[in-house]
């Protein structure tokens, strides 16, 4: 990931994790998905299943800030953001989940917050997954 030309975040082999926030998260949601996300079982084993995590394979994780997973466009042409959590709100749950990420033994790169970021990703499969706590 650059920002303005420089490098700012990277990570090798791991996960590019593109990571919204909305009003109602919390920082037990934050906990959650730091956990969820540190677990997943996501890289090939010796017989080409989904079966290892990044602790097995010395991976890491690339945590880009993006508000704009919020965006609703289900009317009119333009996208509404105000599903997504404003900045005072979104900016410590970022900085909790990257050091929670941190706090499990990954190596963790991150961009800044609210920045314009170029970032690169090389798909490895590829591989996308969804994750969101639902409360049903």
């Amino acid at each position: 990931m650059t920002i303005d030309g420089a490098v700012k975040g990277e990570c090798g082999r791991g996960y590019c994790l593109l990571v919204g926030f909305t009003h109602t998260d919390t920082p037990t949601e934050v906990s959650w998905m730091a956990e969820k996300v540190a677990g997943l079982r996501l890289f090939a084993d010796a017989l080409g299943k989904m079966n290892l995590g990044l602790a097995e394979v010395g991976g890491s994780v690339l945590v880009v800030s993006q508000f704009t997973l919020y965006g609703d466009a289900a009317k009119g042409r333009r996208p509404s953001f105000i599903d997504a959590a404003r900045p005072e709100q979104a900016i410590p749950l970022y900085e909790q989940f990257c050091a929670e990420l941190q706090a499990r033994g990954l190596l963790v790169g991150t961009g800044t917050f609210g920045a314009e970021m170029a970032v690169e990703i090389h798909n490895d499969g590829p591989v996308t997954v969804l994750l969101e706590r639902n409360h049903g």
